[in-house]
C-alpha cells in the first residue's frame, strides 16, 4: 500500500459530505482509494461531490439523507452494504452549530441540536457496528469539537452535544475494542467552511461581520487563523487509516492551539 492509497479496498460512509469538512474528507478519501457513500440534504451539492470523487477514480454513491430520521440512516447503511458488500469506515460528520445559554435556548433548538449532533451519531454507529463485527474490524470517526473538551459562552446546546460526542466516542471504543473496531473523534477548532458565506450564518451577518470574525481569530487562536477543511480532513484520514492502528478512544484536537491556553 502506497502513501497515496491508504484506504485502498476500504468502503467509507461520510455523512454531511456536501460541503466543508465532509466534502474535503470525501475528496481526500477518494484520492486514497476508498469506495465512498456520501450523504447530505442538498442534492445538487451532493451530486457535485459525487462527480468529483469519481473523476478522481473512486467509486462513489451519493444518498440524499436527513440523519435525524431513522429510516434515512438505515437507507444509507443499506446502500453502502448493497454497493460495496462491506463497511470499513464511518465518519459521522453531519451536524449543526447552535447558540444560546441554558436560559435562552428554546426547546426546538435543543431538540434539533441533539437530534443531529448526538442521536444521529449513535444511530449510525449502531447500524454499522454489526457489519464491522462480522468483518472483524472497522473504524469509526466522530466529528467532535474543541468544545468536546472545554466549554465556551453562548453556545450551550452545541457544547452539550459535542461533549456528549466525546464521551460516546470513549464509551464505544471500550465496548468494541475486542471486536477490532476502533472509535475516535476529530475535534476541530474554528474552521473556515463555506457555510459561513451563506446569508444568516452569523445571525443576520454580512461580509463585514465575516471579515471581523476572521480578523478576531488572530487574537484568540495561537496560530493566528482559522483552520481549513483540508487540514481537518487529513486528521480524519489518520484516524480512519491503519496509520492509527493502536489508537482508540482518542479525541484528536485540531484547533491551532486554542485549547492549550
Amino acid at each position: 500500500m502506497t502513501d497515496t492509497h491508504r484506504l485502498s479496498g476500504r468502503t467509507a460512509i461520510i455523512t454531511g459530505a456536501t460541503s466543508g469538512i465532509g466534502r474535503a474528507t470525501a475528496l481526500l478519501f477518494a484520492d486514497h482509494g476508498a469506495g465512498l457513500v456520501i450523504t447530505g440534504r442538498r442534492v445538487d451539492l451532493g451530486k457535485s461531490v459525487e462527480a468529483e470523487c469519481r473523476r478522481r477514480g473512486a467509486r462513489c454513491v451519493f444518498v440524499e439523507a436527513d440523519h435525524t430520521k431513522g429510516e434515512d440512516c438505515q437507507r444509507v447503511v443499506d446502500a453502502a452494504a448493497a454497493e460495496f458488500g462491506r463497511i470499513d469506515i464511518l465518519f459521522n460528520n453531519a451536524g449543526i452549530v447552535t447558540k444560546g445559554t441554558a436560559e435562552t435556548t428554546e426547546e426546538k433548538v435543543w431538540d434539533d441540536t441533539l437530534a443531529l449532533n448526538v442521536t444521529a451519531v449513535w444511530r449510525m454507529c449502531r447500524l454499522v457496528i454489526p457489519h464491522m463485527k462480522r468483518q472483524g474490524r472497522g473504524m469509526i470517526v466522530n466529528n467532535g469539537s474543541d468544545w468536546s473538551v472545554v466549554a465556551g459562552r453562548n453556545a450551550f446546546p452545541y457544547i452539550a452535544s459535542k461533549g456528549a460526542v466525546g464521551m460516546m466516542t470513549k464509551a464505544m471504543a471500550l465496548d468494541f475494542a475486542q471486536d477490532g473496531i476502533r472509535v475516535n473523534a476529530v475535534c476541530p477548532g474554528d474552521t473556515f467552511v463555506d457555510r459561513w458565506m451563506e446569508k444568516g450564518y452569523f445571525e443576520g451577518s454580512n461580509p463585514v461581520l465575516l471579515e471581523e470574525a476572521i480578523k478576531e481569530s488572530s487574537a484568540y487562536i495561537p496560530m493566528g487563523r482559522f483552520g481549513k477543511p483540508e487540514e481537518i480532513a487529513k486528521a480524519v484520514l489518520f484516524l480512519a487509516s491503519d496509520d492509527s492502528s493502536f489508537v482508540t478512544g482518542h479525541l484528536l484536537l485540531v484547533d491551532g492551539g486554542n485549547t492549550a491556553q
